[in-house]
């Protein structure tokens, strides 16, 4: 059962989802050669979209094709098709992920910010399919050009690793990823708002993200566990945002979020998972994590719903 708070009012409502199935699965990706299914993305880079952005800070887009293995077994599950996308050129390259669904896709965008670990992380990977198998197209940007924190480091290195993370760079290719996003999906007339979706590290990105907006691209955000947040970033966001996170979470206190939501407003909500820690929806550690892993996803599934289609 997870606990509810609205920017109507400071009680805490409870929600109840049934659980059917657990979240964690893994999805496999191929860098051999492509299958029948996924032969339409050779040696294209629009995605049967419309032509990708070129100006003169992103001189070439550059396209490879990752083919996605369906061990899914959800109950609206699309075919979606993986490709990897490099954008700029030698110092100025940037590389994403775009998981696109094949079939019955709804023409919206997404912008989903990993957590410390990077692009290429299989958590990240396995929530950015499954939210693209509702038909969705998310993109993946890799924030730190190469140099993710791992697992196997020292954890008395994190600060260090993480003062070297240029924030004005991350800022800057979020903002030519979102470009991008706005010149295939929205210019094209595909989609009328864009989303944001940010674990981690990249939740707290996605407060900067939408108080820089200012309502003009992205029409909803959702930030789970975000650390490392701009309380004065909340006033300027004119778009509704979901927070999802754990009370037992000292990286990302339950009374700092709600005073963040509270300065934002606009029917933005936060979810707070009773016992839960930091990084629980997304990389679940245990059944129990499983169970609330599948509500927080399934309210979020629900949330881009509302906010994004209807």
């Amino acid at each position: 059962m997870a606990l509810l708070a609205t920017a109507r009012g400071s009680a805490f409502v409870c929600r109840a989802i049934n659980i059917t199935k657990p979240l964690h699965r893994q999805c496999n990706f191929l860098s051999t050669s492509a299958s029948p299914l996924f032969l339409c993305f050779q040696k294209k880079c629009n995605l049967n979209l419309q032509k990708p952005v070129r100006d003169a800070a992103d001189s070439k887009i550059l396209c490879s094709l990752l083919n996605v293995e369906d061990g899914i077994d959800d109950e609206a599950c699309e075919l979606v098709s993986g490709v990897e996308l490099s954008l700029g050129e030698d110092d100025d390259n940037i590389c994403a992920y775009l998981f696109k669904a094949v079939k019955n896709n709804n023409g919206t965008g997404i912008l989903l910010l990993s957590d410390n670990f990077g692009f290429e992380d299989s958590f990240t990977r396995d929530f950015a399919y499954r939210v693209a198998c509702n038909g969705y197209n998310i993109l993946v940007p890799d924030l730190f050009r190469g140099n993710p924190w791992t697992e196997d480091q020292p954890k008395d290195g994190f600060e260090q690793w993480i003062a070297r993370q240029n924030t004005e760079r991350i800022a800057d290719d979020i903002t030519r990823w979102t470009k991008w996003l706005v010149d295939e999906f929205m210019a094209a007339g595909i989609s009328k708002k864009l989303g944001i979706i940010g674990f981690c590290f990249g939740g707290g990105q996605v407060l900067k993200v939408l108080a820089q907006d200012q309502g003009a691209c992205f029409g909803t955000g959702i930030s789970f566990y975000g650390t490392r947040m701009d309380p004065l970033a909340a006033a300027d966001i004119k778009a509704p945002v979901l927070f999802i996170l754990g009370d037992n979470d000292p990286l990302c206190e339950v009374s700092e979020i709600d005073n963040i939501r509270k300065k934002i407003d606009r029917d933005s909500e936060l979810v707070i998972f009773p016992g839960r820690g930091h990084g629980f929806a997304h990389r679940p550690g245990s059944p129990e994590e499983d169970v609330d892993a599948e509500q927080a996803y399934m309210i979020t599934k629900d949330w881009l719903y509302d906010h994004l289609l209807v």
